[in-house]
């Protein structure tokens, strides 16, 4: 459903001016992507496998609620991009519900991780295109894609705002922004179970599964410092988008935001 805003929650204090957030830490501007870019280097070849471990295969009933809310013609010239998309999760997935008119571009800056889809994709009976490019300079033109998808990856861009605004770029007139990200559980009880699951579990499962913990823990401290949902609208509506509206699933764990460039 979607909700009304709400306040938000409390994170750690801003960075200071020249710097960003990584994780808990502070880092300058310019180091964090190369700090994100180590973390998806680590952990591309089990990513997907952690995601179904660490949310219980739930992410892959949110991001078919997502692409559910595409709607790729089944009949006309569908032209999708989704931003960091290495593994292909959401590709496949809008590239089935389309027809054999929709083109899907996956688009990530991270090399291992498009390696990853490229190899998992490339078994499907159609083309998918790779592009290596960063979400704040997309290098695509203008008024191209009917929709634009990113999840579990805007929260990783150094500068948000950049981001917003080349998605409402590249985007046509009547194109829609649909962005899956983790937000804050507003369900009493559930919010504290789920801090303790988030703090004191994830890091010892990546441990366990994919060798390392230090990556999921920069991921779980991501999703405390990314922007509460109200904020985030506030930030889409900025760059320019119409209709902003934020659709919480799972008690809040996770928030679709949805707009439209008009």
């Amino acid at each position: 459903m979607t909700v009304p805003k709400q306040p938000r929650p409390a994170t750690p204090s801003a960075a200071p001016a020249g710097t960003t957030h990584f994780g808990f830490a502070d880092v300058a501007l310019e180091r964090k992507q190369g700090l994100v870019d180590d973390v998806f280097h680590k952990v591309a070849e089990r990513y997907d496998v952690m995601n179904d471990v660490m949310s219980g295969g739930l992410h892959r009933v949110w991001k078919d609620v997502m692409v559910g809310m595409v709607k790729p013609s089944r009949t006309a010239p569908f032209r999708h991009l989704d931003v960091a998309g290495g593994t292909g999760d959401v590709a496949r997935r809008v590239a089935r519900a389309g027809g054999p008119l929709t083109e899907v571009t996956v688009l990530d800056i991270n090399h291992d991780m498009l390696r990853v889809g490229r190899d998992r994709l490339a078994e499907k009976a159609r083309d998918f295109r790779y592009v290596a490019g960063n979400a704040e300079s997309l290098p695509l033109p203008a008024n191209r894609f009917d929709c634009y998808t990113i999840a579990f990856g805007i929260r990783n861009v150094p500068r948000i705002p950049l981001a917003l605004a080349e998605a409402h770029r590249v985007l046509k007139r009547g194109g829609r922004f649909l962005c899956l990200e983790f937000s804050a559980v507003d369900v009493p009880g559930l919010d504290k179970v789920y801090e303790a699951f988030s703090f004191k579990v994830i890091p010892r499962m990546g441990q366990a599964i994919a060798g390392d913990a230090e990556p999921y823990r920069y991921l779980v401290e991501s999703i405390r410092r990314f922007p509460g949902v109200d904020t985030f609208s506030d930030m889409i509506a900025e760059a320019g988008f119409r209709r902003v509206a934020a659709t919480r699933l799972t008690g809040g764990v996770v928030t679709i935001h949805s707009a439209w460039k008009l």
